[in-house]
C-alpha cells in the first residue's frame, strides 16, 4: 500500500490578504446598534478640560465615542473588566470593529470609567430626559429596590483602630524599605516604580481606614472596623444570608404592569446595608433629573420608613409599600399620622394588593439583570466615587438597549 496524501500546513508562504473592517460585523449586530446610539449623545463633557486643541501643539484625545461604545457593549456582552476588553480587542470581531484602527490599553479604559462621575450622572440623567420627552417613559408607576454587590475586599480587611495604627507603623517602616531597595542594581527601573507605587498605595489606603474609623467613632459607632483595602465598604448580609463586604445599590425603575421595556429612572449607591430611609432621597433624585415625581411608588418592607412616607404623601406621591410585620414589637406604638394610617389602610385594598404584585417584574428583574448578564456580580473598582460610576454605566447600558430601536427609529 502506498504512502498516504495529506494536506500540512504550511506557514513560510507569504499570503496578501484584503479586509475591510466596517464589513466585519453585520448591520444588525448590537455593536453597530450602539455605535449609531452613542453618536447622538452629547460628549462634550468628556473633553471639556482637554488642552489638545486646534491650532495648539499636543496629542490629539482618543475618541470620546468609541470608549464609551466600547464599555457599552463590554457591558452588555456582561464583560466588567478592563484588561478583558484589552483582551477582546485582539480576540473579538465586535470589539475590534468598535476600535477600528486604534490602539487603547486597560489602563486608559479604567481612566475612562472612573474618572467622569460628573459627566457620567447627566449623561443618565440627559438620557432619561429623552425618553421622557419622546414618550417612551412614563412616571406613573415606579419601583424602588436596593441589591448588595459584593466589594472588592476580604472579611480579613476589616480592622479596629488599634490593628489600623500597627498597619500605619508597618506600612511606614515598608516604604522606607522599598526606598532603600531603590539602589538595587538587579531590578529595572519599571520595576523599582512599580514596587514604590505599591508602597505608598498601601500606605495611602491605611491612612483612608484611620481616617474613616475616626469619623464612625464621631458618630457614635462602638469599636467600628473598617478594610485596608476599601474604606468606604461595609460588612452587609447577602441574599444567601451570608455576611461579606458589599455596597448597597438602590434602583428606581419605571415600566407597565402589563410588561414592555423597564426603564431605570434613578441610581443610588450607599454602603448602608438597610434600605430603610432610602425613599426620600430617591424621590429627591427623580424630580432633579426628570422635575417630575412618581405617581406611585412600589417598595417592599424594608423601605418602610415612617417619615419617608409621610413626605411622599406631603409630595403627591401614593406609596405603595409592604406593611412590615412588628408583632415582636410590644412596646412600639402604632403611629397617628394621617399619612401613615392612609397607607396602612390603601395596603388592605384590593386594588393595592394587585397593583403591587408588579414590583417584583419591575425592580427586581433589572436588579437581577446587572448581576447575571450585565457583569456587575462583583465590583472590580474601590472607593463610593468609583463604583458609583460603575453603577451609572451599567445603568445608562441597560436603558440604551431597552430602547435601542425606538431611540434610532426617529
Amino acid at each position: 500500500m502506498g504512502r498516504v496524501r495529506t494536506r500540512e500546513p504550511v506557514r513560510e508562504q507569504g499570503v496578501f490578504r484584503w479586509e475591510m473592517p466596517e464589513d466585519a460585523l453585520p448591520e444588525s449586530h448590537p455593536a453597530r446598534l450602539l455605535w449609531r446610539i452613542v453618536g447622538t449623545l452629547d460628549l462634550a463633557g468628556f473633553v471639556r478640560n482637554a488642552r489638545a486643541v486646534e491650532g495648539e501643539r499636543g496629542r490629539d484625545v482618543l475618541s470620546v465615542r468609541m470608549l464609551l461604545a466600547l464599555w457599552l457593549y463590554a457591558i452588555s456582552v456582561g464583560v466588567g473588566s478592563a484588561r478583558e476588553i484589552a483582551r477582546r480587542i485582539h480576540a473579538d470581531a465586535a470589539f475590534r470593529w468598535i476600535v477600528g484602527d486604534q490602539t487603547v490599553g486597560h489602563a486608559k479604559l479604567s481612566e475612562f470609567r472612573v474618572g467622569h462621575g460628573d459627566v457620567l450622572d447627566k449623561l443618565f440623567t440627559d438620557v432619561v430626559g429623552t425618553l421622557m420627552h419622546k414618550e417612551l417613559v412614563s412616571l406613573e408607576l415606579v419601583a424602588q429596590d436596593g441589591t448588595r454587590i459584593r466589594a472588592s475586599a476580604s472579611a480579613p480587611s476589616f480592622r479596629r483602630a488599634r490593628s489600623l495604627a500597627d498597619c500605619r507603623e508597618q506600612a511606614a517602616l515598608h516604604v522606607k524599605a522599598v526606598l532603600v531597595e531603590q539602589d538595587d542594581e538587579e531590578a529595572t527601573a519599571a520595576e523599582k516604580r512599580a514596587r514604590l507605587a505599591a508602597a505608598h498605595d498601601y500606605q495611602r489606603r491605611v491612612d483612608e481606614a484611620i481616617a474613616t474609623v475616626q469619623k464612625l467613632v464621631a458618630e457614635g459607632k462602638p469599636e467600628p472596623r473598617v478594610s485596608t483595602t476599601d474604606a468606604d465598604a461595609r460588612v452587609m448580609k447577602m441574599p444567601d444570608g451570608g455576611f461579606r463586604p458589599a455596597y448597597n445599590v438602590q434602583l428606581a425603575t419605571a415600566g407597565s404592569p402589563m410588561g414592555g421595556p423597564r426603564t431605570i429612572v434613578g441610581v443610588r449607591v450607599t454602603n448602608v446595608g438597610s434600605d430603610a430611609g432610602s425613599v426620600r432621597p430617591m424621590l429627591d433624585q427623580i424630580e432633579d433629573r426628570t422635575g417630575h415625581l412618581p405617581a406611585v411608588l412600589l417598595a417592599d418592607g424594608n423601605h418602610a420608613s415612617h417619615e419617608c412616607i409621610a413626605d411622599a404623601d406631603r409630595r403627591g406621591v401614593t406609596t405603595l409599600i409592604a406593611v412590615p410585620d412588628r408583632k415582636d414589637e410590644p412596646g412600639r406604638r402604632a403611629s397617628k399620622d394621617p399619612a401613615i394610617v392612609a397607607w396602612k389602610e390603601r395596603m388592605q385594598t384590593p386594588e393595592a394588593k394587585e397593583l403591587y404584585r408588579a414590583r417584583a417584574s419591575l425592580c427586581e428583574l433589572p436588579n437581577a439583570h446587572f448581576k447575571s448578564r450585565l457583569g456587575l456580580s462583583q465590583f472590580l473598582v474601590r472607593g463610593l466615587g468609583k463604583i458609583t460610576c460603575v453603577v451609572l454605566l451599567t445603568a445608562l447600558a441597560s436603558n440604551l438597549l431597552a430602547h435601542a430601536p425606538a431611540l434610532l427609529a426617529t
